[in-house]
């Protein structure tokens, strides 16, 4: 199994250093010293990573022969892919490789069909599974607690509490006066206090 766990951004330094933006949840373990990636376009790999630190926020990787900012420089946009065993799950249970959850029933509490979560989309303020109704049209629901409150791998299913309109707009709740709007405004539950980090590549 296949797992995308990084994409190379921009040459930093003149050593060969390269920015990555990470999509894994373990990146110590995909991305350290000694791991070797593979890439797309494959042409550009297998990658050994050498060494690792993090500067301002980012993670800054260097690849064995990568020695120069040139040779750094002509890796960026480089996809990297990790071979990881399809039955290994991560060590926090509350996490998810994106394979155990594309596929899995999308269903709310009460056991009402949603349907299919087909995509993990990663931002860096948190994930978001599209799930894809019967009809065709997909819809955006955040990987957080509180809206996916479970996630069954057992029955392949995932348990989701949507406020109202995510699911269906016709019952989004529209505010209404012009003095108390904040007062009758409801909290849509994706704000930066809920965030969880469940999501995982």
């Amino acid at each position: 199994m296949q797992l995308v766990v990084g994409k190379i951004g921009r040459a930093h330094g003149i050593k060969g250093d390269v920015s990555v933006e990470v999509r894994t949840d373990e990146p110590e373990l995909r991305l350290g010293p000694g791991a070797v990636v593979l890439t797309d376009p494959a042409s550009a790999g297998p990658l050994t990573v050498e060494s690792g630190k993090v500067h301002s926020g980012r993670l800054l990787l260097r690849f064995a022969g990568v020695n120069d900012r040139n040779a750094a420089e002509a890796l960026r946009g480089t996809v990297l892919i990790s071979e990881v065993d399809p039955e290994e799950r991560p060590d926090d249970p509350e996490e998810f490789y994106d394979h155990q959850l594309i596929g899995l029933d999308v269903v709310l509490l009460d056991g009402t069909p949603v349907g299919e979560l087909t995509e993990v989309v990663h931002l860096p303020y948190q994930d978001l599974l599209t799930v894809t109704k019967a009809d065709g049209t997909e819809v955006l629901v955040p990987f957080v607690t509180r809206i996916v409150p479970t996630i069954d791998l057992e029955n392949q299913r995932a348990v989701i509490d949507p406020p109202p309109g995510l699911i269906d707009t016709a019952e989004a709740e529209v505010v209404r006066g012009e003095s108390d709007g904040a007062e009758d405004g409801t909290d849509d539950g994706t704000g930066a206090g809920d965030q969880g980090d469940e999501g995982d590549a």
